[in-house]
């Protein structure tokens, strides 16, 4: 039985995007507004260009490229697109169903839960205040807090120090199996796959095994209730990482 199990869960941190809500629909909304405004190419084309990884997912750069590419880019139209994006996909941001209450449910068993982010600050708490979670959370840990983004380690050492918190009294929540969940095992959290959430299409040859796999967010009121039960192995001291050879 590992030291996480013989522990009271105290700490909850979770990811934000696609895990509280569905962050690559609003996306895909902001994108088909551009395409719209730009009239030239299709929303899911546009959205491949933030799937790059050359100026990373949130960066504002890739618009410029899909408009260069497109032959349209001027800078007043790069402007526009960029503030069109922006407003539409704030405006798409909806929590999934049940977050609200099972933060709440975890603020009343008196737990803390706190967010760590690859977004900067300004726009995770943009994404916060749309949804309402501003002042229901502990915290708010962005990119641009820690220096470290993840599956980095220092991203979740910093979000534990910055509460006090030992791995073996915290879980972590996330949707994607590389950067959530593997990293915060190699840190000794209880680790919440949020299956529901995970969008990572190009993640899909990476397997590491959670220590629970989540329907929705809600199951995780049970987790800290029953920390000895898990919804994917009975025998969870027996979980080994692995990765698929396909």
């Amino acid at each position: 039985m590992t030291d996480a199990e013989n522990q009271e869960i105290q700490y909850v941190f979770s990811d934000m995007d696609n895990t509280l809500f569905d962050f690559v629909h609003a996306k895909v909304e902001a994108c088909t507004a551009v395409v719209d405004k730009v009239g030239s190419g299709e929303p899911l084309e546009m959205l491949s260009y933030f799937l790059r990884g050359i100026y990373g997912f949130e960066s504002l750069e890739n618009i410029e490229d899909y408009l260069k590419e497109k032959y349209v880019f001027s800078e007043s139209l790069f402007e526009e697109c960029c503030c069109i994006y922006e407003d539409v996909k704030v405006e798409n941001v909806t929590l999934y169903d049940g977050v609200r209450e099972t933060i709440e449910a975890v603020k009343d068993m008196g737990r803390s839960f706190i967010i760590v982010t690859d977004a900067d600050t300004e726009n995770a708490y943009r994404r916060m205040r749309r949804v309402k979670l501003d002042g229901l959370v502990d915290d708010v840990i962005a990119y641009d807090m820690s220096g470290k983004k993840k599956p980095d380690l220092g991203a979740f050492e910093f979000a534990l120090n910055r509460f006090g918190a030992n791995a073996s009294e915290s879980m972590y929540i996330g949707d994607s199996l590389r950067r959530d969940i593997a990293p915060a095992k190699k840190m000794g959290m209880t680790t919440a796959y949020a299956a529901y959430g995970d969008r990572n299409d190009h993640d899909r040859d990476f397997y590491f095994e959670p220590d629970y796999k989540l329907q929705n967010l809600g199951e995780i009121i049970d987790i800290i209730q029953n920390p000895k039960k898990t919804s994917v192995s009975s025998n969870t001291a027996d979980k080994k990482a692995t990765v698929s050879q396909n």
